[in-house]
């Protein structure tokens, strides 16, 4: 089918100009002024709209299997809500049990995600260090998925010690992958957490206390070095801490191939979040927590020097019930809240219109980068003719208001419940399919593609901000 998108503001992390888009099948064909409409089955007016390309979380758990449950959304629920908020690829993870082979957990994990109606792709982690690791890295690079990762907390769980992530990054560096980092001291975490319960303060404030900003930056250090050590290319996820930056800046300014992620709610969210009763607080445990007001400044300062790369969500959503399992014990409630569906109307909101960002840097955090650095480009994060037709087709003349009620989630509360919100995904073109239209899910929407990644050559942002890489670094099955 050939759509027409006809009248836009292009806005790529580069550019912004007036022009039509022809599509064809799943690609851009064309991009032009005054594109017959003759040329399409079906024409989308974007006149005083802006068309950027579809959005890439590299940070999602879908269907996350916890002592309390699964996550609320599954891979159907939480594509739609992707959809609903301009995403069109999704990153999620495999995580392993103990000893079990890390190719096997991720083909069950593929098979789980059969159903998602948007593109998605894999990182893999390891949760142990044993004989056959590295064989097993090796061959999940094979099978197309080169990034890994490896939790520094969790440590009676999947988190790794110094030693075996040592191991895990030394492979994945020989082989040209990239490691991405969830960074606390575990050891600490635990230990603080164990002393709160014991002397019982067991509400969700604590959940706060016992993971410090500090504890974040001694482990973002202690990782950077790691990879330095290894030669390994570094992802940090979900930066929360404004001192986490300056270990980061000055890592990337020695040349080390160091990116950095944050999400909405360390940018718009802050500790006071966590007093008053369980039932307002529960929802915002999260880890890393919610930090101070100063922290989240540092983050938007961040995103505008380019020490930090990319947003992504982290969404992993629970429901009150579930939470509920920690009414007496911090440590019991299911760490996670959600926010697939509202990354681009927030950064659109309190970003670009609150002149902190501008509208190509938004693009860039929000699709671009994570395309380039996950080797997606340019078939990803990109409006140009050859390009995947993921677009997003931005009204910004509209206001609403977030809220559990209204959003396509399946979870009963939000993080976000009750901010208001400029502009909105009018249409949101996947593989060349429209999938919202003028605001509403199509019926019998079909199912994304497995991408198959291959490892790139990367380099510190802090020398290249356009982060190139190689243009034909991807597949799809």
């Amino acid at each position: 089918m050939k759509i027409l998108i006809k009248g836009g503001t292009i806005v790529t992390s580069t550019e912004q100009f007036n022009s039509d888009v022809l599509i064809e099948d799943e690609k851009i064909i064309r991009i032009d002024k005054h594109i017959s409409e003759n040329h399409a089955e079906r024409v989308i007016h974007a006149e005083n709209q802006y068309v950027f390309p579809g959005g890439i979380d590299p940070h999602v758990h879908l269907y996350l299997p916890t002592p309390a449950g699964y996550s609320s959304d599954d891979f159907l629920s939480g594509g739609i809500a992707a959809l609903y908020g301009g995403t069109t690829t999704i990153i999620d993870f495999v995580t392993p049990k103990k000893n079990q082979p890390l190719p096997e957990a991720l083909n069950i994990r593929i098979d789980e995600a059969k159903n998602c109606p948007i593109d998605y792709s894999f990182h893999v982690s390891p949760v142990d260090w044993r004989p056959n690791s590295e064989k097993e890295i090796e061959q999940c690079i094979d099978m197309g998925f080169p990034s890994f990762k490896i939790y520094l907390a969790y440590k009676e769980s999947i988190g790794l010690d110094d030693e075996s992530t040592y191991h895990v990054m030394k492979a994945v560096g020989k082989l040209s992958g990239m490691v991405t980092a969830h960074c606390e001291l575990g050891d600490e975490v635990s230990t603080f957490r164990d002393f709160y319960y014991n002397q019982k303060m067991v509400s969700p404030l604590y959940h706060m206390l016992s993971r410090s900003s500090q504890l974040e930056s001694i482990a973002v250090k202690r990782i950077i070095d790691i990879a330095d050590q290894t030669n390994c290319s570094l992802y940090i996820v979900h930066v929360s801490a404004g001192d986490s930056l300056k270990h980061i800046h000055l890592a990337q300014q020695s040349g080390q191939p160091i990116f950095a992620e944050t999400c909405p709610q360390y940018l718009l969210l802050d500790e006071s979040k966590y007093y008053g009763e369980f039932e307002q607080t529960a929802k915002y445990v999260i880890s890393p927590p919610l930090r101070k007001p100063e922290d989240s400044a540092h983050l938007w300062e961040g995103i505008k020097a380019n020490m930090i790369q990319t947003v992504g969500t982290d969404h992993c959503p629970f429901s009150f019930e579930q939470k509920s399992a920690g009414k007496d014990d911090f440590r019991k409630i299911p760490n996670g809240a959600g926010g697939i569906e509202h990354r681009l109307e927030l950064l659109y909101t309190y970003g670009v219109l609150k002149d902190i960002i501008s509208l190509n840097r938004m693009v860039d955090i929000f699709s671009t980068q994570p395309a380039k650095i996950f080797g997606l480009y340019p078939q990803k994060g990109e409006i140009a003719v050859g390009s995947d037709a993921d677009i997003v087709v931005w009204n910004p003349n509209t206001e609403s208001v977030i809220s559990a009620k209204t959003h396509h989630s399946k979870v009963d509360m939000s993080i976000y419940e009750g901010f208001s919100v400029k502009g909105k995904a009018q249409y949101v073109i996947s593989k060349g399919i429209i999938g919202i239209d003028n605001g509403k899910i199509i019926s019998n929407l079909p199912t994304g593609k497995l991408l198959r990644r291959k490892v790139q050559k990367t380099s510190s942002p802090y020398y290249s901000k356009s982060n190139d890489v190689d243009n034909n670094n991807c597949g799809r099955v």
